[in-house]
């Protein structure tokens, strides 16, 4: 370790720590520009082969308590929850429980026993089991969909897997089973139950004791919006027509956490999610392999000269000679907005976690681009 730099900007705390071979400097302009560009507010920590290269905080933990976000901050994660899912499902099969290939319906019969027999446990960790979802974020008219959904189903009323029930199972199916990728959240929230019929425990007990203790996550949890939780920050949707740029996201997504989303935790804890998984402390090596396989594409055209593939609650990333470039999953729902990736040939784990509604994308592109990942080497 050659060196350390502490700076205080207002309410940011930046941190950044020099490894051999690495120079965090491009990164920190990176981040600087962005928090400042785009009003950023939360914090970004990037760790190379398990150690702090770089750690940030930007922003308020509390706005109407003037409290600022620090690296210690928790937040909740949306969408990224899935890779905790998928890990159970996976420790699942490792025990021989369960195959991927089982009929889902087998788990969920009591739930959802018209569910096609057809989809397998494969296809919901996958998004291809084309079910109908609680809510199709596809849609070209999301907004106006997701305003009609909370018109008529209060959000308040979903706090386990089971209140997502009434929302997706009477739904017609997209396609049929397997035939392609589209992203889904009921297949996760059918997944949650799976884990509770086959383990006799609630979800968040499983992902608690089997996730995020073995993967060494100390602040994880799920605790819900109206649950007053230490170093907590609260989520922000912006109202610039409104008579303040700012209103809380309490009554804008749901109080309580799923399979598919909704776990809480700081950016320590997901990069230690990251290193876990791939140095196989939450599977064994045959299922840890299986788990950092991309699985099928999630689209056919190319973004940002990518592949993009999915996997078993991974996006993959792939250049043009089929390497992984990066692995990991975004996350996004109003006064949410999370990253967690993995960089296999750097060996660099990122996570941006913010409490700004579409706060954490940008971010999460410059920092990529400032790691110029497609031309650096290998890391051993």
């Amino acid at each position: 370790m050659a060196g350390e730099l502490s700076s205080a900007r207002g309410s940011a705390v930046t941190i950044v720590t020099r490894a051999d071979g690495f120079d965090p400097a491009c990164l920190e302009e990176a981040v600087s520009r962005v928090a400042g560009g785009k009003g950023f507010s939360g914090t970004v920590r990037v760790t190379r082969h398990g150690e702090p290269v770089f750690t940030s905080a930007f922003g308020m933990a509390s706005r109407r308590w003037s409290i600022p976000n620090t690296c210690d901050t928790r937040f909740r994660v949306a969408s990224v929850s899935k890779m905790f899912t998928a890990v159970a499902v996976l420790q699942l099969v490792e025990r021989k429980q369960v195959r991927l290939d089982n009929a889902l319906v087998d788990f969920v019969r009591d739930h959802m026993p018209q569910l096609d027999p057809r989809v397998t446990v494969r296809h919901a960790l996958t998004m291809t089991a084309g079910i109908g979802d609680w809510f199709e974020e596809g849609s070209d008219d999301w907004e106006a969909e997701w305003a009609d959904l909370t018109s008529s189903h209060p959000l308040y009323l979903l706090r386990s897997n089971k209140d997502y029930l009434p929302l997706f199972a009477d739904k017609q199916p997209h396609f049929p089973p397997g035939e392609r990728h589209l992203y889904n959240g009921a297949g996760y929230i059918l997944l949650g139950l799976l884990i509770e019929a086959m383990t006799g425990r609630s979800f968040e007990e499983v992902v608690a004791d089997d996730v995020f203790a073995r993967a060494g996550m100390s602040t994880a949890g799920f605790p819900a919006l109206d649950d007053l939780g230490p170093d907590t920050a609260e989520g922000y949707l912006t109202t610039p027509d409104g008579p303040t740029p700012y209103r809380t996201n309490h009554y804008a997504t749901t109080p309580g956490a799923a399979a598919d989303g909704g776990a809480t935790c700081t950016a320590a804890d997901l990069t230690a999610f990251a290193r876990a998984l791939r140095h196989g402390r939450l599977l064994n090596d045959e299922i840890t392999r299986l788990a950092l396989t991309p699985q099928v594409d999630e689209r056919e055209e190319k973004v940002r000269g990518y592949r993009w593939m999915y996997g078993f609650g991974l996006t993959h990333i792939l250049d043009d000679e089929g390497t992984i470039v990066r692995w990991g999953h975004t996350g996004e729902e109003d006064g949410v907005s999370a990253r967690l990736y993995h960089y296999p040939r750097q060996g660099l784990d990122v996570a941006v976690l913010g409490n700004i509604s579409w706060c954490a994308g940008d971010m999460g592109w410059a920092i990529h681009d400032a790691l110029d990942c497609k031309t650096q080497p290998p890391v051993g």
